[in-house]
C-alpha cells in the first residue's frame, strides 16, 4: 500500500560566498547581514545582494575580518591575544577555560617539589617544627642533657645549619614566586581575550538590534502610509452626495 502523503519539499539554496549547498533554514539572508559585513562580502562577490544567502561560516569569516580592521582603525598594529580573539570569533570558539588546570599540567617534578617547599615554608607547621629542632638542639648542647656536647655555646654548627637551610630555602621559594607571576601573567592574558571577545561579540549585537530597530521603524512608517494612502481612498470614494432639491 503506497502513502499517498508526499513528502515536503525542501528547499535548497547556495551559499553566495563558497557556493556550497545548504537548506535554506541553514542559511543567512542577505538582508540580515550587518551593512558594513555586506559591504566586505559584496567586495569579494559582486553578486552579492539582501537578496542572496550566506552560511554561517562564511558570515563568521568576513564578521572577523570586520573586527580586525575595526581594531585595527582603534589600535593600530594588533597584538597576538587580538588574533586569538578574532582567531575564536571565525571559528565561533568559546575562550572561557580553567587555567589553572592548563598551567598545573605543564609543570614539572622538581617543580612540583618547589611549590610543596615553598608551601611547607611558609606554614605555622613549619614554624612550630623548627622552633622545637632549635629548642632540643639548644638543651643538648648546654650541658643539661648531654655530658659532652657537640656544639657548645655559642652553637657555631647550628649557626651553619640554619645558613645553609635559608640559602637553600631562598631560591625554592623564589622559583615558587616566579611560577606564581606567570601563572597570574597567564590568567590576566586569558581574562584580557575574555574580556575582548565579550566587547566586540556585545558591541555587533547592539548594532545588529539597531539595525534591526531601523528596519522595523521603515517599515512600520512604509505600513502607516499605506493605511493613511488606503483612509484617503475611502474617504473619497465613500464621501455622500448631495441630494437634489
Amino acid at each position: 500500500m503506497t502513502d499517498d502523503l508526499a513528502a515536503p519539499d525542501i528547499e535548497i539554496e547556495p551559499c553566495a560566498v563558497c557556493g556550497t549547498m545548504y537548506q535554506r533554514s541553514a542559511l543567512i539572508a542577505g538582508g540580515a547581514v550587518r551593512p558594513a559585513i555586506a559591504e566586505l562580502i559584496a567586495a569579494d562577490q559582486p553578486a552579492f545582494t539582501t537578496e542572496s544567502f550566506i552560511c554561517s561560516a562564511c558570515n563568521a569569516r568576513y564578521r572577523s575580518e570586520y573586527v580586525r580592521d575595526l581594531l585595527r582603525e582603534e589600535r593600530g598594529e594588533l597584538s597576538s591575544l587580538d588574533e586569538q580573539v578574532i582567531a575564536a570569533l571565525r571559528d565561533q570558539e568559546m575562550l572561557a577555560a580553567n587555567v589553572n588546570t592548563e598551567f598545573h599540567e605543564r609543570l614539572t617534578v622538581g617543580q612540583h617539589v618547589a611549590d610543596r617547599v615553598a608551601m611547607f615554608g611558609g606554614s605555622w607547621r613549619f614554624i612550630g617544627l623548627f622552633g622545637a629542632v632549635i629548642g632540643v638542639w639548644m638543651l643538648l648542647n648546654i650541658g643539661l642533657l648531654l655530658a659532652r656536647p657537640f656544639d657548645p655555646y655559642p652553637f657555631i654548627l647550628l649557626n651553619l645549619v640554619l645558613s645553609t637551610l635559608a640559602a637553600l630555602q631562598a631560591p625554592v621559594i623564589m622559583m615558587s614566586q616566579n611560577r606564581q607571576s606567570s601563572k597570574d601573567r597567564l590568567q590576566a592574558e586569558h581574562d584580557y581575550r575574555v574580556n575582548l571577545k565579550a566587547e566586540l561579540e556585545i558591541r555587533l549585537l547592539h548594532t545588529k538590534l539597531d539595525q534591526l530597530l531601523t528596519h522595523q521603524w521603515q517599515r512600520l512608517i512604509e505600513i502607516q502610509q499605506v493605511q493613511m494612502d488606503l483612509m484617503e481612498e475611502l474617504g473619497r470614494n465613500g464621501r455622500p452626495g448631495t441630494d437634489a432639491s
